[in-house]
């Protein structure tokens, strides 16, 4: 079962409700300006940034880093600009102080001097803890729709 699949109700929720999403329009819009590094400080130190497009999951601040900052400079050089949008978060609490969070994410591309084309459509399920005044991601699993369950 997905976390979106449980989506609380409850009042009590509305105020980090808010914190995540512009904890998330904070994080997206690192990655978008090409701020790897920054963005990679988004996750844990032992974070884990797993999709179902990844034959493993990417563990740790430092791969994490590594890995985006690649994906990034490829990017660049083919000039690609990528918009990532995140919405109909749910949220709910998860043990302790943390929030577990799912969401849809659309992966925008545009190529210089083209168009616009949705990249991916997704699935993004969040656990979200509140470490050093600030949340980061513990563990973020996304699953493209264009990948079949077990591919």
């Amino acid at each position: 079962m997905s976390i979106a699949e449980t989506v609380s109700t409850d009042p009590a929720l509305a105020g980090p409700y808010q914190l995540v999403q512009q904890f998330y329009a904070r994080q997206m819009r690192l990655l978008d300006d090409g701020r790897a590094e920054e963005w990679a400080e988004t996750f844990s130190s032992d974070g884990v940034f797993n999709a179902n497009a990844f034959p493993q999951p990417v563990v740790g601040r430092a791969a994490i880093a590594a890995a985006a900052r690649a994906a990034v400079d490829d990017y660049a050089r083919r000039g690609i600009q990528r918009r990532h949008w995140l919405g109909m978060l749910s949220v709910r609490p998860g043990d302790g102080e943390e929030l577990l969070v799912g969401s849809y994410a659309l992966v925008v591309e545009t190529p210089r001097d083209g168009t616009p084309e949705i990249r991916s459509s997704s699935t993004c399920d969040d656990v979200l803890v509140h470490e050093d005044g600030t949340w980061r991601v513990k563990d973020r699993q996304i699953r493209r729709d264009d990948i079949r369950p077990g591919v």
